[in-house]
């Protein structure tokens, strides 16, 4: 599993890091953090996730 984190303001990293270390849990998919401007002023985070399904 890979994520990627896409945050207009750094400040907002530990709560990033709070939520997705509930959901994830014992999970820990490897990430990347970029600090960036997004295209519309209400948008703050942009997450993308990567996953295998295993059968």
């Amino acid at each position: 599993m890979r994520t990627r984190y896409y945050l207009v303001d750094p400040a907002d990293a530990d709560a990033l890091f709070r939520v997705t270390g509930k959901i994830f849990g014992e999970i820990r998919p490897a990430n990347t953090l970029i600090v960036c401007g997004l295209l519309k002023p209400e948008m703050r985070i942009e997450i993308e996730v990567t996953a295998r399904l295993r059968r």
